[in-house]
């Protein structure tokens, strides 16, 4: 279920796409609204310039002054107006008016003599007009004899062509923006389609059904993560198929040495003579070592699987680690009669590795060796440095019966024993060292010993893949 004010991505791309172009939009209605006032200005100007030069012409010279003759039918036609009012004003140079207007605007500045005039806003008995200011001459004999001539107009006509063009530019504008919407969200809906399909395949799914997602029809855009899905659902695969083994392997080994020394338990308690009991409890003891050896080998056999816990890989000395823990074997070998030695270089061999991991791979390859080994035979432990520095081989040989070839591949495999052998064991160790020696990138080796008599195990761990130099 998807959280509450989680983002939608349709969401989103519709906010990506849409949002500039609705602020286009608005950007273009205020441009449009601007230019379209300008050309509605620059029209009614021009009306405003033709009325200030017909009120110059009705403009007649009297000797030394002059007065305006502009009669009631010229005063219609020139400044009647079925939507908007025409005011108007004219004075000499001193001042005097001729006629029009009490209380006209005055323009910001004075025009000059024999320009083109000045156009301002002003406002006119309560109501804004647009204004012009411009100086004429009245008489053609004296060119230099002006007046001074102020029309102003009420912007009702102007205002109404602006609104004109800014509706016959906007509202086609409008309509294709509410096509452009329905195409994108239409677009950006069947083009997420790929999306709600990949979701519905994804939460049908059990948490046992790992089989990979299908690719088809996945856009180029998500295939990347859907195949790092599919990876990491057949890495998880694997995890349960190791953990279901794990657990079939753990019960079904657990069940016969817990059946047994229940029995052992059962026989126990019910006998009477002491020295009989002491040697059910002796048993007792066996079977529960025996079952203790069992447990720590599965657990430590989950710890090294595939996809356990990362390493902690550090810089040790093969060889020293490889001593000590021979060392620990020495009580072992002797009571069972077997000559355990090392045999290494005075040199350390440094490598980088899990040191607790490795100690477990060389105390199982060691245990192996004396389990096997027949009474008076010989164990040898060795760590060295491969020819060329590349390698840290690790080498543990011994006297026990020497594996047949068919069998030599199968040995590392979980609860595989030799038939014919008396030993007592599990079948685990060897697959632990496998497993160990997997997650360090290094390789084992299985040959006949060089005397001729037993097996060696050689495990190779590469130098360069743990990026160690060797010391000099």
């Amino acid at each position: 279920m998807r959280p509450r004010g989680e983002p939608r991505l349709q969401r989103q791309l519709l906010g990506w796409l849409l949002g500039p172009l609705l602020v286009l939009l608005v950007l273009d209605a205020v441009v449009t609204y601007a230019i379209s006032w300008h050309f509605s200005d620059v029209a009614h100007d021009r009306s405003l310039r033709e009325i200030a030069r017909e009120l110059a012409l009705q403009v007649r010279s009297d000797g030394a002054t002059a007065r305006l003759e502009l009669s009631p039918a010229a005063e219609r036609i020139l400044l009647g107006d079925a939507d908007d009012r025409l005011f108007y004003r004219v004075t000499l140079a001193d001042g005097t008016r001729l006629g029009g207007e009490d209380g006209f605007p005055p323009p910001p500045r004075t025009p000059g003599a024999g320009g083109s005039g000045q156009l301002y806003d002003a406002a006119l008995q309560g109501q804004p007009v647009r204004a012009l200011a411009v100086w004429l001459p009245y008489d053609g004999a004296q060119p230099q004899r002006q007046v001074l001539v102020q029309v102003a107009e009420t912007l009702g006509k102007r205002t109404e062509l602006a609104r004109d063009i800014v509706f016959s530019a906007v509202v086609p504008q409008l309509l294709l923006v509410v096509l452009a919407t329905a195409a994108v969200y239409l677009g950006v809906s069947r083009g997420l389609r790929p999306l709600r399909r990949l979701e519905a395949a994804v939460s049908d799914r059990s948490h046992r059904y790992l089989s990979p997602i299908d690719l088809a029809g996945v856009p180029a855009e998500v295939r990347p993560l859907v195949e790092e899905v599919n990876e990491l659902l057949a890495r998880l695969g694997t995890a349960l198929d190791l953990q279901t083994r794990f657990v079939s392997d753990a019960a079904h080994q657990l069940k016969t040495p817990v059946s047994g020394l229940k029995a052992q338990i059962e026989l126990a308690l019910r006998e009477q003579d002491p020295e009989r009991l002491r040697h059910a409890l002796a048993q007792m003891y066996v079977s529960t070592d025996r079952l203790s050896r069992l447990v720590r080998q599965l657990l430590a056999l989950a710890r090294n699987e595939p996809g356990a816990a990362a390493l902690q890989r550090t810089r040790l000395d093969l060889r020293a680690l490889a001593l000590e823990v021979s060392m620990e074997w020495v009580p072992q070998a002797l009571a069972q009669g077997v000559d355990l030695g090392f045999d290494g270089p005075e040199s350390p061999v440094w490598m980088a590795g899990d040191a607790d991991r490795l100690r477990e791979l060389v105390n199982n390859l060691v245990d192996n060796a004396i389990r096997y080994s027949a009474r008076g035979g010989r164990v040898t432990v060795s760590a060295r440095l491969a020819d060329g520095a590349a390698e840290a081989v690790l080498s543990v040989s011994d006297d026990s019966p020497r594996i047949p070839p068919e069998e030599r591949a199968r040995i590392f495999e979980r609860f595989h024993r030799l038939l014919g052998t008396q030993a007592d064991g599990s079948g685990l160790g060897l697959a632990i060292v496998s497993e160990i020696a997997t997650l360090h990138g290094a390789r084992i080796a299985l040959e006949d010993d060089h005397d001729g008599v037993g097996n060696r195990f050689n495990v190779h761990f590469p130098l360069e893949a743990a990026g160690v130099v060797p010391a000099p």
